[in-house]
């Protein structure tokens, strides 16, 4: 069964990468995601998984009444709590082996290596029904 797994976080998470967290956090909690990945690959549950950029570079994409351009704005990053940060989609036997997953992401390490404890969204991918 194939489940999409979103990481989310909130500015202040963002910014900690920057300041809170030393060079030796961040390439800790770098290299936590790349063994995990790779484990997940290994395994055959891994389908695909991406870091996303800051929330600064995101956009909302609208089309427009009656044609014409979209409207393109900046994401409603102003007042969120919360951003996408980064994605998953595993193909997995069945739901206790991805909440398993979602719980090692959600403990991906911060400063010294304690748990940053990340919400991590866990959603069936849907079957289109046959037309």
């Amino acid at each position: 069964m194939k489940y999409m797994l979103l990481m989310s976080a909130t500015k202040a998470d963002l910014r900690s990468f920057g300041t809170t967290l030393g060079p030796e956090d961040i390439r800790a909690h770098i290299k936590f995601m790349i063994d995990l990945n790779a484990e997940l690959r290994a395994s055959g549950e891994l389908v695909d998984a991406q870091g996303l950029a800051p929330p600064d570079q995101t956009r909302l994409v609208r089309a427009r009444a009656g044609g014409g351009a979209p409207v393109v704005t900046d994401g409603p990053f102003a007042e969120a709590k919360e951003f996408l940060a980064g994605y998953w989609l595993l193909d997995v036997a069945s739901p206790e082996r991805v909440y398993e997953i979602a719980a090692r992401i959600s403990g991906a390490p911060g400063r010294g290596g304690a748990p940053l404890n990340f919400a991590v969204e866990v959603s069936p991918v849907g079957v289109a029904p046959q037309v």
